[in-house]
């Protein structure tokens, strides 16, 4: 496995633009909310640890990972002022190809958001094959994807602020 023994959620806050004048949104999934609100825990204090202000940081429940788009296209629309959004979510393998569609489906429709809208959406949804896998990666031995999810939503916002002129 490519992240065995890595944590892979170490940064240089240094070459990380600095978060202070911008606003996220950040849409989270209820499904499996120990490993989601872990990594809602992540991005947070990784926001604020680059200069974010917690005001500037909006946070949205939605039922599960199916429904991050339709929640980070309405979160996008409601606060027009919102300079990346990120959508956490875990999906974890079960018995049946319900897996395959949901983290397809998810993939797809986070992809159309970032083609179609104005605002960059970060994908922060782990696929992981057990449960074990997902809390490694939510916080536990491998780090926190919400961590990096919001590394590349505070990049993205430099991005995007810089491409307006």
């Amino acid at each position: 496995m490519a992240t065995e023994n890595n944590n892979l959620s170490a940064y240089d806050k240094t070459a990380i633009p600095n978060a202070k004048d911008f606003r996220f949104g950040i849409v989270v999934s209820e499904w499996n909310a120990e490993i989601t609100n872990g990594m809602f825990q992540g991005a947070f204090d990784a926001i604020l640890d680059c200069g974010g202000i917690k005001e500037n940081i909006v946070r949205w429940n939605v039922p599960g990972s199916f429904e991050l788009i339709y929640g980070c296209k309405k979160i996008t629309q409601s606060y027009d002022m919102l300079d990346a959004v990120i959508a956490i979510g875990s999906v974890i393998q079960g018995e049946t190809k319900h897996f395959d569609y949901v983290c397809e489906a998810v993939s797809q429709g986070i992809r159309e958001l970032n083609v179609q809208g104005e605002i960059p959406v970060i994908f922060c949804v782990l696929t992981d094959n057990n449960m074990q896998q997902a809390i490694d990666r939510s916080g536990g031995k491998h780090g926190n994807k919400g961590t990096e999810a919001a590394i590349a939503a505070i990049k993205m916002a430099q991005l995007r602020k810089d491409a307006r002129f």
